[in-house]
């Protein structure tokens, strides 16, 4: 098993990500005049919204991974890129690290465009379900852990987030994003680590 340290900057991404939505947070929160819930307008705009994403607005897709809805929304959703993420860059280099986390969130995204046309969704849920999806399936493939459980695990994990309001398509798109991402790279590994004799 591989594990990616690297001193104090171990989890710099993490960090970097959790600024980035705060940031967008702040941003759009002075956008709608109100720190607690985002306007609907600005939602629109910068979240996901299928309509607008027919009509060519393909943007929406990555932007929408960094807006949150309300405080609760983006908190939550920070605690488990702390945990995950961290766990994630443990595990995984930086460039694939990076991977899983905006492929996954734009698999996610995608599947959404399955919903109503008129949903309009945002949040980084589909690319932490990616994280945490990759790290349990690179667990299983190294640690020699049961496939049962980890997909027992993964979606208990995944209908443990069922709830009215809950974009579905992004967090089940993310988890199978995931789960794919950290079977390659535990596969690529495991060649990689293979010696030939002769």
């Amino acid at each position: 098993m591989q594990i990616r340290t690297e001193g104090n900057d171990s989890i710099i991404l993490t960090k970097i990500l959790m600024t980035i939505n705060i940031l967008v947070y702040a941003i759009t929160s002075i956008m709608s005049g109100n720190i607690l819930v985002m306007d609907y307008q600005v939602v629109s705009f910068f979240g996901q919204a299928n309509f607008l994403v027919f009509k060519g607005w393909y943007w929406q897709l990555i932007t929408s991974m960094f807006v949150h809805i309300n405080l609760v929304h983006l908190l939550g959703n920070m605690l488990f890129l702390l945990i995950y993420g961290s766990r994630g860059e443990e595990l995984f280099s930086k460039l694939e690290f990076l991977l899983i986390f905006l492929m996954s969130g734009l698999f996610g995204n995608l599947l959404s465009l399955l919903g109503n046309p008129n949903m309009v969704s945002a949040g980084a849920s589909g690319a932490l379900f990616g994280l945490f999806g990759a790290c349990v399936m690179y667990a299983h493939s190294t640690l020699k852990e049961s496939l049962l459980t980890v997909m027992i695990y993964s979606f208990f994990m995944f209908f443990l987030t069922m709830g009215v309001n809950v974009n579905l398509f992004a967090h089940f798109g993310g988890l199978i994003a995931g789960l794919i991402f950290g079977y390659m790279i535990s596969k690529s590994r495991k060649h990689e680590n293979e010696i030939d004799y002769e």
